[in-house]
C-alpha cells in the first residue's frame, strides 16, 4: 500500500467521504476520536461502517479511540466486520499497545488490518519507542504528534514563532522518524495545521522527505496534491538512484566507484534501491 498521503476525515461528516476519496489520497483516515464529540461517537460508527460497508476504491483506515477507553470496545464492535484497510491509534506506547489492539480485534471476531501507531503523544510513550520492532509485521508504518504530547507535559506551544518545532519537539520527531526506521516501515509525517499557507507546506514537505520521510498526515484536501508530488520522487532522481544501482551491478566486487565525478559507495547504492523502491 501506497502511503504519501492520509487524509483525515471526521467520522461523522459522511457528507465529505466522497470528497475525500476524491483529492487522490493515497488512503483516508476516518476518524472516531478528536474530531468526533462522544455524542456524535455512534453516529459517527455507523457512517464509516456503511461507507466501508460499500467498498471505497480508496484505502480508508479509521483512527479509532485510545486504549483503556470505555469507547474502544463499541469502535471496534462496529467497523472491524467491515475490514478497514487499517487502524490508527492513537497514544499508543510501544509494541504492548500493538499487542493489546491485535487482541482486541480478535475479540471482535476480525483479524487485525495494519496498524498505523500514533507513537508520541504521552511522555511515556516516547520510551517505548524502541519496542515497535518487535511487532512489525503488525504495523502499516509509525507516525507522529505535535498537538497532544506539550498539553501532557504543560508546554505552551510546541512551534517557534517561524512555525518550527521547539528543541524538545524537534527531538520528539526525530526518535519518531528512527523508530519508524528501526522497524523497517513508513514513516509518516505529521500534519502541517496552516490549511492555507501552501507555500509553508511545500516546504514542510520538502523538509520531511530529505529526513527521512515517506509520508505525511494531512487535514484538508487541498494538502493532497502537494503533499503527493514532495513524496514522489522525480525522473531525475530517479534516473540518478538507477545509474547507482547499474554501477555497481556492473562491478559487484567494488567499495566504492566513481561516477560522473563524484564517488560513491554503498550507502549510496542502499540509497538508490530505497528511492526505486518507493517509485515503483
Amino acid at each position: 500500500m501506497r502511503l504519501r498521503s492520509l487524509l483525515f476525515v471526521p467520522g461523522d461528516r459522511p457528507e465529505r467521504f466522497a470528497k475525500a476519496a476524491a483529492s487522490s489520497a493515497d488512503a483516508l483516515i476516518l476518524d472516531l476520536e478528536d474530531s468526533v464529540v462522544l455524542e456524535r461517537k455512534a453516529f459517527a460508527r455507523e457512517a464509516i461502517a456503511a461507507w466501508l460497508g460499500d467498498s471505497p476504491e480508496t484505502p480508508c483506515f479509521v483512527r479509532v479511540n485510545p486504549l483503556g477507553t470505555a469507547v474502544l470496545a463499541d469502535d471496534l464492535a462496529a467497523i472491524a466486520p467491515y475490514r478497514p484497510a487499517g487502524l490508527v491509534l492513537p497514544k499508543a506506547d510501544g509494541a504492548a499497545a500493538i499487542r493489546t489492539l491485535v487482541a482486541l480485534v480478535a475479540q471482535a471476531g476480525a483479524a487485525c488490518p495494519p496498524i498505523l501507531p500514533i507513537a508520541t503523544e504521552t511522555p511515556a510513550a516516547l520510551f517505548q519507542l524502541g519496542s515497535y520492532p518487535e511487532v512489525a509485521a503488525h504495523l502499516a508504518g509509525l507516525t507522529w504528534g505535535a498537538e497532544d504530547l506539550p498539553a501532557a507535559i504543560g508546554a505552551s506551544s510546541a512551534r517557534e514563532s517561524d512555525g518550527g518545532y521547539t528543541a524538545p519537539f524537534s527531538m520528539v520527531r526525530s526518535l519518531a522518524l528512527f523508530a519508524a526506521h528501526a522497524a523497517g516501515v513508513a514513516a509518516i509525517e505529521t500534519v502541517y495545521p496552516d490549511i492555507a499557507d501552501t507555500e509553508g507546506l511545500v516546504a514542510y514537505v520538502a523538509r520531511g522527505r530529505r529526513d527521512g520521510f515517506t509520508g505525511m498526515l494531512a487535514i484538508h484536501p487541498a494538502q493532497i496534491e502537494p503533499i503527493n508530488h514532495g513524496f514522489t520522487p522525480s525522473e531525475a532522481e530517479i534516473e540518478a538512484a538507477q545509474a547507482i544501482v547499474d554501477a555497481f551491478a556492473a562491478n559487484p566486487a567494488a567499495g566504492a566507484l566513481k561516477l560522473e565525478g563524484r564517488m560513491i559507495d554503498r550507502p549510496h547504492l542502499e540509497q538508490a534501491r530505497r528511492l526505486l523502491a518507493r517509485a515503483h
